[in-house]
């Protein structure tokens, strides 16, 4: 039982020894009383473990976990930088940068931001999606 815990182990032995039980019960009930009487007690037990069954499942499906939320990708820029978490258009980044024309902003797509964390080092720019139609750096200009 590779994987099952310690507690479930127990459980699975002893669901095994009472299944054992039972049916040994069910051999002497037909060899001592008669076979009507044990299909009777046979049919009971039947159902009895049916709805032990069902509750059993019913709970494990209640009980699941729920999977585990990703956490959010970290948006991090050093002394002078720019980063991003998403697309960088139409701007002016930087002394005495320019853009006159400004480009059509793009729907941004289903799902879109970083994947992972972005980080600008010191002066530098960063960003988790597209860099589009933007004056970078000292003196640029997008026309």
């Amino acid at each position: 039982m590779a994987g099952v815990s310690g507690g479930a182990r127990i459980a699975v032995r002893a669901a095994a020894v009472v299944t054992g039980l039972v049916a040994v019960g069910l051999v002497v009930v037909v060899l001592v009383v008669d076979l009507d009487t044990a299909d009777k007690v046979g049919t009971l037990i039947g159902a009895v473990l049916a709805a032990a069954g069902l509750t059993v499942a019913v709970i494990a499906l209640v009980r699941a976990p729920a999977p585990p939320v990703p956490a959010p990708p970290v948006v991090r820029a050093g002394q002078g930088g720019v980063a991003a978490g998403g697309s960088i258009t139409g701007s002016a980044l930087g002394a005495n940068s320019r853009v006159h024309a400004q480009p059509p902003a793009a729907a941004p797509a289903p799902g879109s931001g970083p994947a992972a964390d972005v980080r600008a080092e010191p002066g530098g720019v960063a960003a988790g999606g597209d860099i589009a139609g933007s004056a970078l750096g000292d003196g640029s200009e997008v026309r």
